[in-house]
């Protein structure tokens, strides 16, 4: 059977996540519906990332398995076809081998969370960031930021739900810059690991947040990570404003 891989781009916010589920809608079921127009069968797509509800997917990669040879760009625009008025879009499609993996073959996983630093509510992008009404130290977070990057026990920073077989993971880059963004002035963190946690992420950013508030010292992430200890945890953010950009592989199928 020809395997494609699929380059995605989604609104979180009408679905329950990534991977599908009984009675929510999800970006999985969605675009397996959509293949199902194009070759009537059950269709199982497999996903770089597990996305959470209403967090976003710029970057998102997936790999389908077809009965007949497509032509990429043709298959591509089918999907599109068939997948509206979902906010769900293929950017990209190719043909990959029969043992490429669209999870298994990844050795990058790239997120970015968007912060929004203002007093009024956000209309325009409400659901595509996080709002909190005031000032952030940039500084104070990096200096906390530090403490996190490399190989550690993230079980400090991992939800209790989590099934990873494994707290240890290396963080390879967390970046944090402030700049003008189209709604007012925005924090964003770029985060880069060969892969994460349930809930890392939102974990990493409510916790910087109070360290750029001011309510907790830089060194006390150093202390929550040595912890080991879901309760040494910050406070989780919201999934507003949380998009996973990026997928990278040896090879990759869309260069």
């Amino acid at each position: 059977m020809p395997r494609y891989a699929l380059l995605i781009e989604y609104d979180g916010r009408p679905f329950a996540g990534w991977q599908r589920q009984a009675d929510q809608p999800s970006v999985q079921q969605a675009i397996e519906d959509a293949l199902a127009r194009l070759e009537p069968r059950a269709h199982t797509i497999a996903g770089a990332g597990r996305t959470d509800a209403g967090v976003h997917g710029r970057g998102q990669v997936a790999h389908c398995d077809m009965d007949k040879d497509w032509d990429a760009f043709r298959l591509g625009e089918a999907l599109n076809y068939h997948l509206k008025p979902s906010p769900v879009a293929i950017l990209r499609c190719a043909p990959v081998a029969d043992d490429w993996h669209a999870r298994f073959s990844a050795n990058e996983r790239r997120y970015l969370f968007r912060l929004l630093t203002r007093r009024a509510p956000s209309t325009l992008e409400a659901g595509q960031v996080w709002r909190v009404n005031h000032e952030l130290d940039v500084d104070a977070m990096r200096q906390g930021a530090q403490h996190l990057l490399g190989r550690h026990d993230f079980t400090t920073f991992r939800s209790v739900m989590c099934q990873a077989q494994s707290p240890v993971k290396t963080l390879d880059a967390l970046d944090i810059q402030r700049v003008d963004g189209l709604a007012g002035p925005e924090i964003q963190f770029r985060l880069r690991a060969r892969s994460f946690l349930h809930n890392q992420v939102r974990s990493f950013v409510g916790t910087l947040e109070r360290v750029g508030a001011g309510a907790w010292a830089p060194e006390r992430v150093r202390d929550a990570l040595e912890a080991c200890d879901r309760a040494a945890c910050g406070p989780v953010c919201p999934p507003d404003g949380l998009y996973l950009t990026g997928v990278g592989y040896e090879d990759d199928p869309f260069s």
